[in-house]
C-alpha cells in the first residue's frame, strides 16, 4: 500500500525519471566498453612490440577525453551561442545537475579521440598524443557537435527553424563522431608519415610493392571487433537519450535493427569484394578476415546517421555500399601512400561521410516524423532538402577538422614533439619507452631444461 501512495503521491514521476537516468547510464556504460573494443583491436592489428604503447594511449584517450571534455569540451558543445557555447554551468560542471547528460556525451568525446589511436600506431609520440586528445575533446569535437546537436547550430535538427525546414539528420554521429575523428586521423597520418618500411627501404627508396606488417593476434582484432559491435547497441539506440516518452522505445528498437543488418552487410560486402578483386588479379579465391571485421565496422559507422530514419531493408543497401567504400578507400590510401596501421581512416573517415550522404537519400518519412517531427526526409521520398544539408554538413566538418588540426600537428611536428626517433620506431615503443615489452618471451634457464630431463629419463632437445 505505501508503494501504491508513493506513487501517486508523485514518486511515479520520479520513477520515470530514474528509468530514463538508468536508461542512459546503461547505454553510455555499452558505449565506454567500446574503448576495450577499440584497445583490443588496435593491439591485435599492430606488431608485438608496440602493445604496450598502444594500450596506454587508449587509456590516455579515455582520460584526457574526460578532463578535457568536462573543463571546457561540454560547454562549447552545449551551451548556447551562435558559433560555440561561450558561457554557463556545463562549464567544469558549475552548477550543473544533469550529471548523467555530461557522462553520456563525454562517452561520444571519448570515442572520436580514440579513433586517431590505431592509425598513428607505432611512430607517434605520448606527450603529442595526450595534447592531441585534450585538444580534440575540449575543443575540436565540442565545436562540430554544437553546430549539429546543440539547438542554437546552424545546422541542427533541433533548431527552433531549422535550415531548409529540417536541419542537417545525424541521429547517433557518423559525422560528429566518426568523420570528426576520421579526419583527424588522416591528417595526422599525412603530417606523421608512414612507419619506417612500410612503403620504402631503408635507403629511402620507394619499393615496388608496399610492405605489410602482419598482425600480432587475429584473435584480439576479433574481440575488438565484438566489443566495438556489441557497443554499437549503445551508441545508435541510446541517443534517443531517454526511453519513457511515447514513441521513443519504437526507435531505439528501430536503431538497434538498422545497426545489426547494416553491421552484417557491410561485413558480408566487405569481404566478398576484396576475394572478388583477388581473383581477377590473382585468379585464386582468398577469404581475408581483415576485411570481413572493417567491412562491419564500416557498417556500423554508415548506419550511425540515419538508424533512427530508414527501413530496415535500406540498412542493409548501406551496409553494403559501406563495406564496398570501405575496401576500395583502403586500397586508395595505400596507393596515395598514407600509413594507417589499422585502417582506421576507410571505416570512420570514408563512411563517416557515407552514413550522412545515405541518410539525405534513404531517410523515410514515418521515420523522420516520430524521431525529429520533420517532414521533410531522403532524396528518394521527398525533396533534395536534407540531402544538400547532409552534404553542407559534411563540408562543414571537413573545413573545420581541416583548418585546425593540419596547423595544429605541423607545430608538434616541427617542434620534435610528434614522431619519435626512428632508432626507437624500430626497437619498438614498448621497449624504448614503457620499461619492456607486453609479452614474456623469455624461455627456462637451460641447466633447469637439462637437470628436469635427466631426473625424468627425457630429451632435453
Amino acid at each position: 500500500m505505501n508503494q501504491v501512495r508513493n506513487l501517486e503521491d508523485g514518486g511515479l514521476a520520479d520513477l520515470i525519471k530514474g528509468t530514463d537516468i538508468f536508461y542512459s547510464l546503461f547505454s553510455g556504460a555499452l558505449i565506454f566498453m567500446m574503448q576495450c573494443g577499440f584497445a583490443m583491436l588496435c593491439a591485435g592489428s599492430i606488431r608485438q612490440k608496440n602493445v604496450k604503447n598502444i594500450m596506454l594511449k587508449n587509456i590516455l584517450d579515455a582520460c584526457g577525453g574526460a578532463i578535457g571534455f568536462w573543463a571546457v569540451g561540454f560547454g562549447v558543445a552545449y551551451e548556447p551561442g551562435t558559433f560555440i557555447g561561450t558561457s554557463g554551468p556545463r562549464f567544469f560542471l558549475n552548477d550543473y545537475g544533469n550529471y548523467i547528460d555530461f557522462f553520456f556525451q563525454f562517452t561520444f568525446a571519448a570515442t572520436a579521440a580514440t579513433i586517431v589511436a590505431g592509425t598513428v600506431a607505432e611512430r607517434c609520440k605520448m606527450v603529442a598524443y595526450l595534447c592531441y586528445s585534450l585538444f580534440l575533446t575540449g575543443f575540436v569535437y565540442p565545436v562540430v557537435v554544437h553546430a549539429i546537436w546543440n539547438g542554437d547550430g546552424f545546422l541542427s535538427a533541433f533548431a527552433d527553424s531549422p535550415v531548409r525546414g529540417v536541419g542537417m539528420i545525424d541521429f547517433a554521429g557518423s559525422g560528429v563522431v566518426h568523420m570528426t575523428g576520421g579526419a583527424t586521423a588522416l591528417i595526422a597520418a599525412i603530417i606523421l608519415g608512414p612507419r619506417i618500411g612500410r612503403f620504402h627501404d631503408e635507403d629511402g627508396n620507394l619499393l615496388d610493392k608496399p610492405h605489410s606488417f602482419p598482425a600480432h593476434s587475429v584473435a584480439l582484432q576479433v574481440l575488438g571487433t565484438f566489443i566495438l559491435w556489441f557497443g554499437w547497441y549503445g551508441f545508435n539506440p541510446g541517443s534517443t537519450l531517454a526511453i519513457s516518452p511515447a514513441g521513443y522505445g519504437d526507435v531505439a528498437a528501430l536503431c538497434a535493427v538498422t545497426t545489426t543488418l547494416a553491421a552484417a552487410a557491410g561485413a558480408v560486402s566487405s569481404m566478398f569484394m576484396d576475394t572478388l578483386l583477388g581473383f581477377l588479379k590473382e585468379g585464386e579465391a582468398e577469404y581475408d578476415l581483415t576485411m570481413c571485421m572493417n567491412g562491419c565496422l564500416a557498417g556500423l559507422v554508415g548506419i550511425t546517421a540515419g538508424c533512427s530514419v530508414v527501413e530496415p531493408w535500406a540498412a542493409g543497401i548501406i551496409g553494403i555500399i559501406a563495406g564496398i567504400l570501405y575496401v576500395f578507400a583502403s586500397k586508395l590510401l595505400v596507393l596515395l601512400r598514407i600509413d594507417d596501421a589499422v585502417d582506421a581512416i576507410p571505416v570512420h573517415f570514408f563512411n563517416g561521410m557515407w552514413g550522412c550522404i545515405a541518410t539525405g537519400f534513404f531517410a523515410a518519412p514515418r521515420h523522420t516524423a516520430l524521431a525529429y517531427g520533420a517532414s521533410n526526409c531522403g532524396l528518394f521520398y521527398s525533396n533534395g532538402n536534407l540531402l544538400v544539408n547532409e552534404i553542407l554538413g559534411v563540408g562543414f566538418i571537413l573545413l573545420w577538422v581541416g583548418g585546425v588540426m593540419t596547423p595544429f600537428f605541423t607545430v608538434l611536428n616541427v617542434l620534435g614533439m610528434f614522431r619519435v626517433d626512428p632508432l626507437e620506431e624500430k626497437v619498438g615503443l614498448d621497449i624504448s619507452h614503457h620499461k619492456g615489452a607486453a609479452y614474456d618471451l623469455s624461455e627456462p634457464k637451460k641447466e633447469d631444461v637439462e637437470l628436469f630431463a635427466s631426473k625424468h629419463g627425457k630429451d632435453s632437445a
